[in-house]
């Protein structure tokens, strides 16, 4: 299991804290922090699953994890959406400009990368 430098947590438990900060982000309205922790989400699954492949991502950006990761041939269509949405930057109005749920598109995301997230 590979720990990462933030306090020894594991990838796993990263990603429930991640989760978790969306899920209370978005009871208090911040549907911009719920984004932000969709994205870190991603990039902690990201940099798992490239690590399990044997490779060393050289950022620890989630955006620049979300950018190779649309790179990798082996990703399906369908999370190659999610790649997208989750790197599309916000109107000057701070909306989305495509009809997207970020976290939940995350969590799919997340469970395609490392089937054994719980």
């Amino acid at each position: 299991m590979v720990m990462y430098n933030s306090g020894m947590q594991t990838w796993n438990e990263q990603l429930k804290a991640e989760f978790d900060r969306a899920t209370q982000a978005r009871i208090k309205h911040n549907d911009g922090q719920a984004r932000v922790c969709a994205r870190r989400a991603a990039g902690i699954a990201i940099r798992e699953y490239f690590t399990r492949k044997g490779t060393a991502p050289s950022s620890l950006s989630a955006y620049d994890l979300l950018n190779l990761l649309k790179e990798d041939p082996h990703l399906p269509a369908d999370m190659k959406l999610i790649a997208e949405h989750l790197t599309v930057r916000v109107t000057e109005e701070f909306t989305l400009p495509v009809q997207a749920d970020l976290v939940a598109e995350a969590r799919i995301l997340c469970r395609w990368l490392l089937p054994d997230w719980r």
